[in-house]
């Protein structure tokens, strides 16, 4: 069998796994928060007895787009987006801490301050956020927390907690399998005072649609081409092994 099928077959199953990322920021591009992921090809040699001979190439992601997203208003007290640089604590599905952009902010019937995908919003001790029963909730510009408690005059606030916001070079952040942002060197972040949040807004994700639409269209047509290659291999055995039979 001719070696270069496995080179056609590599280049196709690569370019798979490049279409996998591109389309999944391409299904997030309406999350709120998200951060597109990069992809690209390296080249690869083979590497073994002798010299190295084929080169094959090989998908990776490079990093992650930490570009902000457009803020738009929507009016609702618990919405948040991160002013300018800055992130939000959150624990992540593993129990760890972990950081977002998305403020999409709820009360779960516990009274537990959750986003929207139901990660816990911590405080600035580390810890979930807890709100009693209220009959109001604000959200301030620096994080703190403040309900009028139920059966109270609606002058009467309480200061609940202040949600934990982080600031870190991008280059020391990076994003994991689920999706949040975690620090390359391990640990947690301390909270930074001097980030704020726009009160009643979301940060959209900042993935460009038509780009992803593009880059698609360029993965279909080169997984084509590489399938193509393919079958132009098997013919040129199949004809050869005729040869050989009438030889």
């Amino acid at each position: 069998m001719d070696r270069s099928l496995y080179i056609a077959m590599n280049g196709a199953k690569q370019t798979l796994m490049a279409q996998s990322a591109n389309a999944n920021n391409l299904a997030n591009a309406q999350t709120t928060g998200f951060k597109s992921d990069f992809e690209q090809f390296r080249a690869m040699p083979s590497f073994g007895p002798g010299y190295p001979s084929r080169v094959y190439s090989m998908t990776e992601r490079p990093g992650t787009d930490l570009s902000n997203g457009s803020i738009y208003h929507t009016g609702r007290e618990l919405d948040v987006a991160v002013e300018g640089q800055g992130w939000i604590a959150v624990t992540g599905k593993d129990g760890k801490e972990a950081y977002t952009r998305a403020g999409d902010l709820r009360l779960t019937p516990e009274g537990l301050l959750q986003t929207g995908a139901g990660l816990s919003v911590l405080g600035e001790a580390g810890q979930p956020i807890a709100v009693p029963p209220a009959q109001k909730v604000e959200i301030g510009k620096d994080g703190t927390i403040s309900i009028v408690p139920q059966g109270v005059n609606a002058t009467n606030t309480v200061l609940v907690d202040r949600i934990k916001l982080v600031s870190v070079d991008p280059a020391n952040l990076e994003k994991l399998e689920d999706g949040l942002m975690h620090p390359k060197q391990g640990g947690v972040l301390p909270a930074d005072a001097n980030v704020t949040l726009i009160q009643g807004s979301l940060e959209s994700s900042n993935v460009n649609a038509m780009a992803a639409m593009v880059e698609m269209i360029e993965l279909s047509r080169s997984f084509d081409m590489q399938s193509k290659v393919m079958k132009d291999i098997d013919e040129n055995a199949a004809a050869a092994a005729k040869l050989m039979q009438v030889a």
